[in-house]
């Protein structure tokens, strides 16, 4: 107990000195912002190698996707800010309505204080780094929570907040759950947390004992619709890419596929073909450098249990191999004829196990899409607009990205996020800077007769008609 309040202690006292750094920075120039960021950037330039070791020794990343899924988002961002930020940071001027004449008025985008950044383990330099890029172009201290379940990445982000910032800017506290308790007490001005639905609502329960503002990046189950009028070829390609890359592990990535029974036998062809060219050696995935790991033994053992209880059910492989508990690898698994009672039907797979169903027609698919919880994508393949549509405008989704996977993500002109089970708020680029910030809304009055007098008391019969006749107008 004595240690537990000890550490209580002493986040406190980083949130005090947070809290107290946080109204210096309302004050400064959005120079002394870019800087940061520019420091940040050189950083992980000079470091790019060390992230690459790091994230190979928590789940066997391979570099290049640890450059594209990692390292080329977070710098995109920090590049986006840089050149954005006067533009944001500016007041935004508000036309008066008639009845408001003379006054002057206009949004002033200002920190919220000190952050909270709670971030996940799946891509663990990204989704830590990327928010804090957003909250620093805001102009708010951090305090950043990076995931216990990837120690070589979180020790790396510990290393790279002491080598660039002064700790009451921005503080790194490594640590499990335990941690995350201990600071979501604190009354923060803002938290960020990106996870799963269950842990979210947790976040949120005690952010409300606070009155602080959320931002939750979630997952659930993201669907792929493929149509008869699909490019069968091309489906398969970018399916197999958002669904494998990371090892099925990214939170956007297609949860399961709902299929045109017409197309079904060639399209599972082609995905079967696609995924050993694009993730294995010679038909072998296991000593393939383009193929990752599970994170660890416990979500190894719950991809499994799905996958088992799937087939036990009486879905049909496609699509295996073995498996190595030692080193957590799982091969692809692609199943079809999934029974939609099975558990991987109902929960996120967050793996590598993508299971098929059929649809004979387009409103069955969407009719299943719309009994589940809003998921954080929604992916359609077609040829025909009109398909498209009727999709976009009958269901709902966080994101939808029509013919590819996963890309919009990486769109910093794009709000990120998802919507009721799948997320709150926005992030990335201009969304993620206005999630940080607080838009305050400023009118300046002139002196002297204003409109507003009209309608002051005491009140008239005058001023009864001057409002009977004001109103005619609405």
């Amino acid at each position: 107990m004595a240690s537990d309040n000890v550490t209580h202690l002493s986040f406190l006292q980083i949130f005090d000195d947070c809290k107290s750094a946080a109204g210096r920075l309302r004050k400064e120039y959005v120079s002394e912002r870019k800087n940061r960021l520019t420091r940040l950037r050189k950083w992980i330039h000079d470091n790019r190698k060390e992230i690459h070791k790091a994230l190979y020794a928590d789940f066997q990343k391979p570099s290049p996707e640890v450059d594209a899924t990692e390292i080329f988002p977070t710098l995109n961002e920090i590049k986006v800010a840089l050149n954005e930020m006067d533009q944001w940071t500016a007041p935004k001027k508000v036309d008066a309505p008639l009845f408001m004449l003379g006054t002057r008025s206009y949004i002033q985008f200002e920190p919220k204080g000190v952050c909270l950044i709670i971030a996940p383990w799946n891509y663990p330099f990204n989704l830590a780094v990327g928010p804090l890029v957003s909250a620093l172009a805001a102009g708010n201290t951090v305090v950043l929570k990076p995931s216990e379940q990837t120690p070589h990445v979180s020790a790396l982000i510990k290393k790279m907040s002491t080598d660039i910032f002064d700790p009451d800017i921005v503080s790194v506290c490594e640590g499990g759950v335990e941690v995350s308790q201990s600071l979501l007490v604190l009354p923060f001005d803002h938290i960020f947390f990106t996870g799963s639905p269950a842990v979210g609502k947790i976040v949120m329960k005690a952010a409300a004992e606070n009155l602080t503002s959320v931002t939750l990046e979630l997952g659930g189950k993201s669907p792929a619709i493929v149509t008869e009028s699909a490019n069968i070829q091309d489906a398969a390609e970018r399916i197999a890419v958002g669904k494998f890359i990371n090892n099925g592990q990214t939170c956007i990535a297609p949860d399961y596929i709902l299929v045109d029974d017409k197309i079904a036998g060639p399209f599972v062809s082609s995905l079967i073909e696609k995924t050993k060219l694009l993730f294995s050696e010679e038909g072998n995935f296991e000593t393939s450098g383009s193929y990752g790991r599970i994170v660890n033994t416990d979500h190894f053992d719950r991809i499994q249990g799905l996958t088992w209880e799937a087939i036990s059910l009486g879905a049909k492989i496609e699509l295996d191999g073995k498996v190595d508990k030692e080193s957590k690898f799982i091969p692809p698994v692609i199943l079809t004829n999934v029974p939609k009672s099975s558990r991987i039907m109902n929960e996120e797979v967050f793996g590598p196990v993508l299971p098929i169903i059929t649809y004979q027609h387009l409103e069955e698919a969407i009719e299943y899409i719309n009994k589940k919880p809003k998921p954080l994508a929604l992916y359609i393949f077609t040829g025909q607009k009109h398909v498209k549509q009727k999709v976009l405008i009958e269901t709902s989704s966080g994101t939808v990205c029509v013919n590819d996977c996963s890309i919009q993500f990486l769109h910093h002109n794009l709000p990120f996020g998802g919507v009721n089970n799948s997320g709150i708020g926005k992030s990335h680029g201009h969304a993620g800077f206005q999630s940080f910030s607080n838009e305050k809304a400023v009118l300046k009055q002139k002196n002297g007769f204003t409109s507003a007098k009209i309608f002051y008391p005491p009140y008239t019969r005058r001023s009864n008609q001057l409002m009977d006749w004001f109103l005619k107008f609405f």
